[in-house]
């Protein structure tokens, strides 16, 4: 009887990883768009600090990460037992925030602020003290555990939205691993990027002492070269995906927009949506400033 039943349990445990696996592909493909919007952003954050901090920067922003994670996987399962109508508000509260962070990046772009990876930026690192670059790095940190918080609001319930039709332990089961796998994997791609042109570096200068060849100078010239036009190029997709997600987000929580836009095909639905994001992220930070500019002391 021992063996039947441990049989049997064997045959439960088979059953139940073979559904996380199959709803762990429909989650990841559902929060694909976000997870990408996830390394742009955040590979943009941690940039522009010392070379020799990128990496504790990183490590900071993920140990962050987890600990936002830590709070937001239990809320969110909480909420889908007790509490599953609040799972459309919170996508949509979320959604317009992605919208009006979109909107003011590209309110940045317009008054041609420094980024943090230009040539004034590093000038302006290089008169600091060590004290002001200390604070600085602070405060990257700070505010890129507080973009992850949002960012990981809104992956943890989409997973949690995807895998709502499935009993209560898959669920735990698909979004714990998921957000965990999705932390690891999007900052060990951020740590990556920010240390491609080092890397590009210690090849270029293996090369001239000897220790390489040609074609790893040829390999870590490109990766110097490619590093700046890579960051610029996420800042602009991590933009894009701002307002295609949060376009998402918000036409779906619109039953009768969402409707309308079905029956288009799906690139003029993809436009649509991202161009609800543009609107909705542009009435949202023209509603801020003048918040900002009523509370302005005169």
């Amino acid at each position: 009887m021992a063996g039947v039943s441990l049989l049997a349990l064997l045959d439960d445990i088979a059953t139940l990883l073979d559904d996380v696996a199959v709803l762990s592909k429909v989650a990841a493909k559902n929060t694909a768009g976000l997870l990408a919007d996830d390394l742009a952003v955040n590979a943009e954050q941690v940039s522009g600090v010392r070379p020799e901090r990128e990496l504790p920067v990183v490590w900071a922003v993920t140990k962050g990460s987890f600990l936002n994670k830590l709070i937001l996987v239990p809320a969110a399962l909480l909420m889908s037992l007790y509490a599953p109508w609040l799972m459309t508000p919170v996508l949509m509260l979320g959604g317009t925030y992605l919208c009006f962070e979109g909107a003011e990046k590209i309110h940045g772009w317009f008054l041609h602020k420094p980024t943090a990876s230009s040539p004034q930026s590093r000038l302006q690192h290089l008169s600091l003290s060590k004290d002001d670059l200390l604070h600085l790095e602070k405060d990257k940190i700070r505010g890129a555990i507080r973009t992850d918080f949002i960012l990981s609001a809104e992956i943890v319930v989409i997973i949690l939205d995807s895998v709502a039709h499935t009993s209560f332990t898959n669920q735990v089961v698909v979004v714990a691993s998921l957000a965990i796998f999705f932390t690891l994997a999007v900052y060990g791609l951020v740590a990556a990027i920010v240390k491609m042109d080092d890397l590009g570096l210690y090849l270029v200068e293996a090369e001239k002492v000897g220790n390489k060849g040609p074609i790893s100078g040829f390999l870590g010239r490109s990766l110097v070269n490619a590093a700046a036009p890579l960051m610029r190029t996420l800042s602009v997709l991590g933009t894009i995906a701002m307002f295609l997600v949060g376009g998402g987000i918000l036409v779906h929580g619109w039953p009768w927009l969402y409707q309308w836009l079905e029956q288009l095909s799906s690139l003029w639905s993809i436009l649509a949506e991202m161009g609800v994001g543009v609107i909705t992220g542009s009435v949202a930070l023209g509603l801020i400033m003048l918040l900002r500019k009523l509370r302005a002391p005169s």
